[in-house]
């Protein structure tokens, strides 16, 4: 059994690590807020976040980097992608130079548009990289409903590492070698779910929803071709299964915002009302700034960035989308 370090303490954090204790390892789960931490010790589950589930006694909450990387035979961060740096910039001093480093966050550096394993080797120095993602919604993975999801690594012996700590009857792990595309889906795929969550608000239906889904996966894989991924990772879990998930249950707090926007409310009340990151908000300037360095065309992105951050209507970013061209399906 490993001693495993969650640096997160958020739904998706203490999810995985109501998860991994289930499995029988111990965790230290690392918040920020000693005031949280002590929300945690007193209540035994996390209010804020995952009400109503019980955390195991095998899990113990500190807002201590140091203590909870004592001892630890792994590390898994998982906080919002606007953290992500920071929290690596904090652990960097405590992080052995042996350990390798699995996160859970999906999203690009906002800054820099960097994917998240630069950001690891720029703060932390040379080591093995993994990430997890696919479609696993934190609550039905707290409660122990079947889930599937994808585990892409530098090299496949961390690999199956990390996915032996997360494995269980109800939780399949798969191992990947495309580190570039697992990250890739991961992010942009909440960018799309704002854009399917606006035109079900708007009540377009059911024709509409799938067209998004299928022209948002050729957005998906584009990028994805253009930093270097490969295009059939766009077909697994890491892509297709992840951009289904959250384009079509109300659980996505991206497609929430969406369905908010299409009613007329703001971006800033919106997210007010969701109460956590809506990571697609952050991610869209970042898809926006790449499709403009590589000449991507990713069309219904650029409407979402256009409806977050230039001030156009939801009803005009559908215009803007049925007035393109005509084109073959598959340039």
């Amino acid at each position: 059994m490993a001693r495993i370090a969650v640096i997160g303490a958020g739904s998706w954090g203490t999810a995985l690590a109501v998860l991994m204790a289930g499995n029988g390892h111990q965790i230290r789960l690392w918040s920020h807020d000693p005031e949280q931490v002590a929300a945690l010790l007193d209540a035994g589950e996390n209010r804020t976040f995952l009400p109503g589930i019980e955390l195991p006694e095998t899990i113990r909450p500190t807002a201590s980097l140091a203590a909870a990387l004592a001892d630890a035979n792994g590390v898994l961060v998982a906080v919002p992608s606007q953290f992500f740096g920071d929290v690596l910039g904090a652990l960097a001093p405590v992080l052995p130079p042996e350990m390798g480093v699995l996160w859970a966050t999906k999203g690009f550096d906002p800054e820099s548009g960097q994917l998240l394993h630069e950001l690891v080797l720029e703060r932390t120095g040379q080591r093995a990289l993994a990430v997890l993602s696919g479609p696993s919604f934190a609550g039905e993975v707290a409660r122990g409903l079947p889930t599937a999801v994808t585990l892409a690594a530098t090299s496949m012996a961390f690999a199956e590492q990390c996915a032996a700590w997360v494995r269980s009857e109800r939780f399949r792990a798969y191992t990947h070698d495309d580190l570039i595309g697992v990250q890739v889906g991961g992010a942009a795929k909440n960018v799309l779910a704002i854009a399917t969550g606006i035109a079900d608000g708007l009540g377009f239906g059911a024709n509409t929803r799938a067209a998004l889904i299928t022209r948002g996966l050729a957005e998906l894989i584009r990028l994805g071709a253009a930093l270097g991924a490969r295009r059939e990772t766009f077909m697994g879990l890491g892509g297709l299964g992840d951009l289904v998930l959250t384009c079509t249950d109300d659980q996505s707090r991206n497609r929430r915002l969406g369905l908010a926007l299409a009613r007329g409310e703001t971006t800033s009340v919106a997210l007010a009302a969701i109460g956590q990151e809506v990571e697609g908000v952050v991610t869209a300037r970042a898809v926006h700034r790449m499709a403009r360095e590589h000449r991507i065309e990713m069309p219904i992105s650029e409407q979402v960035h256009a409806v977050l951050y230039e001030g156009q209507t939801p009803e005009a970013a559908t215009r803007q989308l049925l007035e393109r061209s005509n084109r073959a399906e598959l340039d």
